[in-house]
C-alpha cells in the first residue's frame, strides 16, 4: 500500500512541477509583453493597436500586437490560457490530500506544538485555505477599488494571523505549505471567478457588435497583476517546506513572513526595471537585505538543546546507538517497521556505527537543533535523548567514547 501512495505522490508531484511552470511562466510572459509593447501604429495601420513589439526566438522573427478588438469582427480561433492553472491547482490539492490528509505520509499535526488530532488538523489546514481565499475575495471587491491602501492592510494583516496559526496548529513544514496552499488558491480562484469570466464578457461584447469594453478587460488585469505578484511567494514557500532549519524554527512564521514579503519585492522591483533605472541595485540590496535578515533571526532564534540534570557525563556511542535505534531505527533502516512515509525516507540508514558516524552532523540539526526530527515526535524522543545527541557530535561523533 506504502508503494501506492508513493506513486500517486509521484505522478500527481510530476504533474503539478509541470503545469505551475506553465502557468507561471504564462504569467511572467505576459506581464512582460504589456510593459514592454511600444504604444504606436506599424506603417500602414489605419487603426492604432494598445501596443505591438517585435520578438526573435527559436531562429525566427515574431509579431505581437495588443488589441481590444474595439470594431473588429471576434477572429475564429483565440487562444485560451486558464487549464495551466486549474492543473496546477488540481494537482496541489491532490498533493495535500495524498501526503497529508489521507496517506499519512508526512507528518500534519505535532504534539509538540498542539495536541491535536489528525482530523481537527486536517480542518485546520482546509480551514486556512478557505479564510484565506474568503478574506482576499471580500478586500478585492467593493471596498479595493474605494479604499486600495485599507484592502491592503487588512489582507496583510489576515495573511500575518493565518501564518502564526498554522504554525501554532500543524508542523512547521505542513504550516508553510498550506499557506503557500492558501495562496495558490486564491491565485487559482482569481483565474476562476474573475479572469475567466471577463474575458468571457469582452469575448461576447465584440462578438455581439458591442465593442470590447474596458472595464472588462481592467477588472481581469487587475487580479492577474495579483497573481503575478504572489508567484514568487508561492515557490518560496514550497522550496522553503525541504528544509528544517527555517519551518523547523521557533520563530519560523516570521521567517515564513520575512520571505514572502521578500518573494513580492523581488517581483514588484522587477516588474519596474522598464521605467526605473535603477532596478539593478535596488534588485541586488532586497536580495542581501532578506539574506542578512533571515541569517539573523535563524541565529538569534535558534533553539539550544536542553541538558539533563546534573553534570553533563561524555556520551558514549552505546548510548547514543540505543537512542537511534528506538527513536529513529524505525524508519531509517534498511527493513523499517514503520512505513508511514515510504521505506528508508531521503535513503538515510542507521543500521550501521559507519552509516551513523556519516550522518552525525545531520542528526544533530533534525533531533537536537531543529527538532524535527522524528516527524512530530512520533517515536516520542526526550528532550534529554536529544541533548545526549548533541553532546555526542559535539564532542567529535566517534565510536569509541568512554
Amino acid at each position: 500500500m506504502s508503494g501506492s501512495w508513493e506513486l500517486l505522490d509521484l505522478v500527481a508531484r510530476w504533474i503539478h512541477v509541470i503545469a505551475g511552470i506553465m502557468w507561471v511562466g504564462n504569467s511572467l510572459l505576459f506581464n512582460w509583453l504589456d510593459r514592454s509593447l511600444l504604444a504606436q501604429a506599424t506603417p500602414g495601420q489605419t487603426k492604432r493597436p494598445a501596443g505591438t513589439i517585435w520578438l526573435l526566438h527559436s531562429g525566427g522573427f515574431y509579431y505581437v500586437e495588443k488589441t481590444l478588438l474595439h470594431d473588429e469582427r471576434m477572429p475564429a480561433r483565440v487562444h485560451w490560457f486558464m487549464w495551466q492553472a486549474y492543473t496546477t491547482w488540481i494537482s496541489g490539492a491532490l498533493l495535500l490530500v495524498i501526503v497529508y490528509y489521507a496517506g499519512g505520509r508526512a507528518a500534519l499535526g505535532d504534539p509538540t506544538v498542539a495536541n491535536l488530532t489528525h482530523w481537527q488538523a486536517v480542518l485546520a489546514g482546509i480551514g486556512a485555505l478557505v479564510l484565506g481565499k474568503v478574506v482576499y475575495d471580500a478586500m478585492q471587491g467593493s471596498l479595493a477599488r474605494s479604499h486600495p491602501l485599507l484592502a491592503a492592510a487588512i489582507w496583510i494583516t489576515a495573511l500575518t494571523a493565518i501564518a502564526l496559526a498554522l504554525t501554532q496548529l500543524l508542523s512547521g513544514r505542513a504550516a508553510f505549505l498550506h499557506v503557500g496552499a492558501m495562496l495558490g488558491t486564491i491565485m487559482a480562484g482569481n483565474v476562476g471567478s474573475t479572469i475567466v469570466p471577463s474575458q468571457k464578457e469582452l469575448v461576447a461584447s465584440v462578438t455581439e457588435g458591442r465593442g470590447a469594453n474596458q472595464e472588462f478587460s481592467d477588472r481581469a488585469k487587475r487580479v492577474s497583476i495579483h497573481n503575478n505578484y504572489f508567484t514568487f511567494p508561492v515557490i518560496i514557500l514550497m522550496l522553503a517546506s525541504h528544509y528544517p532549519a527555517v519551518y523547523g524554527h521557533r520563530w519560523n512564521w516570521l521567517l515564513m513572513l520575512v520571505l514572502i514579503a521578500a518573494g513580492a519585492a523581488v517581483r514588484h522591483v522587477l516588474n519596474l526595471r522598464w521605467t526605473y533605472s535603477a532596478w539593478k541595485p535596488v534588485l541586488a540590496a532586497t536580495i542581501g537585505a532578506t539574506v542578512i535578515v533571515m541569517l539573523g533571526l535563524l541565529a538569534a532564534g535558534r533553539r539550544s538543546t536542553v541538558a539533563i540534570a546534573g553534570p553533563e557525563a561524555p556520551a558514549t556511542f552505546e548510548e547514543v546507538r540505543h537512542v537511534i535505534d528506538r527513536r529513529c531505527g524505525v524508519c531509517h533502516s534498511a527493513r523499517p517497521t514503520d512505513l508511514s512515509f515510504g521505506p528508508t525516507p531521503a535513503g538515510v540508514i542507521f543500521d550501521t556505527p559507519q552509516q551513523i558516524m556519516m550522518h552525525a552532523q545531520r542528526i544533530r540539526e533534525r533531533a537536537a537543533i531543529s527538532r524535527t526530527m522524528p516527524p512530530g515526535n512520533l517515536t516520542h524522543i526526550t528532550e534529554s535523548e536529544r541533548a545526549l545527541l548533541d553532546r555526542w557530535v559535539t564532542a567529535g561523533a566517534t565510536v569509541d567514547q568512554e
